[in-house]
């Protein structure tokens, strides 16, 4: 596609960012009532109905719009961080989510380890630092743990890492930070599914739901 080749930074790519906002989303889908891939911030608003400010951590957070979990919480008035590995993301991020902050970053359970960010193309929603027989590694990116990013509090917080979020959850002390609400991506059964449970349960949150591969767990009331 014609996107896939506009240089970062050039004119062209700039006027596609803006008509990326602007046009598809602002304009021709500003009535839309969700905006996630399987109906996520539907769930997401009504846990939160009753709280009109807020914050949230995004992290994979892909599109400021397109199949994103928090873009319902930002037009009430909630704000909060965003963290991608992919640059056209967070430059998408700064053109629509101006008081958010925006960070470009590749996350894992270790700090100032050079990895390889295996992009499909800029405008994917699979880029990952998971090996993928589809994806070819383009770019090599230092790491950052959650903790160098992140400094304030949150009541929600959104985790899709393309497989690798069971290692960066457990970067997050959960003694520290104190989410109402985690949604993470689980993509397949088994044991790394058995491990985000237990996990959870550990730090007393409790399975609510599921959306497709977005598992929701709730801290549980004392």
């Amino acid at each position: 596609m014609i996107k896939e080749k506009l240089k970062r930074g050039s004119i062209p790519y700039k006027l596609y960012l803006y008509f990326n906002i602007l046009i598809r989303y602002k304009i021709l889908k500003k009535n839309k009532k969700s905006f996630s891939q399987f109906g996520e911030d539907l769930f997401i608003n009504k846990f939160f109905e009753k709280q009109k400010k807020g914050k949230y951590v995004d992290l994979g957070a892909f599109h400021p719009m397109k199949f994103n979990n928090t873009y319902l919480l930002y037009k009430k008035g909630w704000t909060g961080t965003n963290v991608d590995l992919n640059p056209t993301s967070i430059d998408l991020f700064d053109i629509a989510r101006k008081s958010d902050k925006n960070l470009c970053a590749l996350l894992s359970d270790q700090s100032n380890i050079y990895k390889n960010a295996n992009l499909e193309h800029a405008w994917s929603a699979v880029n990952s630092i998971i090996p993928h027989k589809a994806l070819k590694a383009k770019t090599v990116m230092k790491t950052e743990v959650f903790e160098n990013l992140i400094n304030h509090q949150f009541d929600f917080l959104n985790l899709d890492l393309e497989g690798h979020d069971f290692k960066v959850l457990q970067t997050i002390n959960l003694k520290k930070f104190h989410p109402k609400l985690i949604c993470i991506e689980i993509l397949e059964d088994g044991k790394n599914k058995e491990n985000i449970f237990n996990y959870m349960q550990l730090y007393d949150y409790e399975f609510l739901k599921n959306c497709g591969p977005s598992f929701f767990f709730g801290k549980k009331k004392k």
